[in-house]
């Protein structure tokens, strides 16, 4: 029976397996502890945009039997226009990889720092956190093995007890409620929480998802008979991720903290549950989060780098072990540098939410041709619901945009 349903799961854990990332619990916990339950319609939105967006990544990839990146290149007939679409995506993703590789490594980071203290050495003027490697190690490990699934079990396993950790201590810290429900269905942005919201949607939406989703979908199902188990997969997945994001807001919302700075305020959110032993329990979750994420990461960038240039989609082919050792580098890089774990993912989540709408832009016009899905085409609604998607995340990308450099 255990054998049969894990026969059944397709990718959809593993896209809630990377959106639920040490982003998520930075993300939501800083959310939370500014803003209290105000921002949980942003949670709200997000999980109602990665169902429609998810599901239509899968269906095109079953479909077709091909990538994203792979249908893009074929129905842009003008080279011209193909090439600089292509040139905008590899930007795109490599970029919002990159800055979320540098996310998941830092959070791996910040769970073996609450255990093992800093590890740290400088070279000149310049300070390097040697955790970075120790990190960056097991996620080449696995990738160049080509051989993760075993490896990421463990490690969704690890986050799903984190996951539990925060579903309990968000009904035992008592939370208001009615406050909640008013967060979720009256939309408000109260002063400086723009980049906070946008951030939200951004861990949760996760552009290279919608890519690796459709990938990896094409690889689990072959025949269209099978689209209505890959949407099941897809609503389960993300609804059970997104009700883990929306307690982890709880949970902050509910500690008494002016600030969060490091793993062990973060672990604030689970002492109501673990008592002193809250910061060994968190440190678990962000390490397995940490890697379980910056192995999904470096792999969605090979996939769209493959696809995008027309290279085999094998992956121990030598482009594709490239471009993730390539991403993997610059993450652990980044991470090594000194810059604050907290502001590199926050920043990582934010560089997602104003990707989201070119990729969105992108995937709606290619469900909707009915030459490239046949009868699988989105219907009216599903357009409709699309595009609000795409207005809506379009319009916080572009204010985000603003906010950053200052016109607003």
């Amino acid at each position: 029976m255990i054998k049969s349903f894990f026969k059944k799961i397709g990718p959809g854990p593993l896209v809630a397996a990377a959106f639920i990332g040490p982003g998520t619990v930075t993300l939501c916990t800083i959310a939370g502890v500014e803003f209290g339950y105000v921002l949980l319609w942003a949670l709200l939105l997000s999980i109602f945009a990665t169902i429609i967006l998810q599901e239509m990544a899968a269906r095109l990839g079953i479909v077709t039997q091909k990538s994203l990146s792979e249908t893009i290149s074929a129905e842009i007939k003008q080279p011209l226009v193909r090439k600089l679409v292509l040139f905008l995506i590899l930007s795109a993703i490599v970029v919002g990889n990159t800055a979320y590789e540098a996310g998941n490594i830092s959070g791996g980071i910040l769970g073996l720092e609450t255990v093992f203290g800093n590890f740290k050495t400088s070279i000149g003027a310049t300070s390097f956190n040697l955790w970075s490697l120790v990190v960056g190690f097991f996620a080449f490990i696995i990738l160049f093995i080509g051989n993760y699934k075993v490896l990421e079990r463990l490690l969704v396993g690890l986050v799903i007890i984190m996951s539990l950790a925060f579903l309990f201590t968000a009904v035992m810290v008592g939370p208001d409620i009615a406050g909640i429900f008013k967060g979720m269905v009256l939309p408000s942005l109260p002063d400086g929480s723009l980049l906070t919201v946008i951030g939200l949607i951004g861990t949760t939406v996760v552009p290279y998802n919608i890519f690796l989703h459709a990938s990896l979908a094409k690889e689990k199902w072959q025949s269209t008979s099978d689209i209505s188990t890959a949407r099941t997969d897809t609503v389960v997945a993300v609804v059970v991720g997104g009700i883990v994001s929306m307690c982890i807001m709880i949970c902050a919302a509910s500690i008494d903290i002016a600030s969060v700075n490091n793993a062990s305020d973060l672990a604030l959110a689970l002492e109501p549950l673990f008592g002193v032993k809250a910061k060994y329990v968190l440190s678990i979750g962000l390490f397995a989060a940490g890697l379980t994420s910056a192995i999904t990461a470096p792999l969605a960038a090979a996939y769209v780098a493959v696809g995008c240039m027309g290279w085999p989609q094998d992956l121990k082919s030598r482009h594709f072990r490239s471009v993730w050792i390539a991403i993997l580098i610059i993450g652990v890089l980044s991470a090594a540098s000194g810059v604050s774990s907290i502001e590199i993912i926050k920043f990582a989540q934010i560089a997602n939410g104003l990707v989201l709408p070119l990729v969105a832009i992108i995937l709606v016009r290619l469900v909707s041709q009915p030459h490239i899905m046949g009868r699988y085409v989105n219907s009216p609604l599903q357009r409709i619901l699309a595009w609000t998607i795409v207005g809506v995340s379009l319009f916080l990308g572009l204010k985000g945009i603003f906010k950053v450099f200052g016109l607003i």
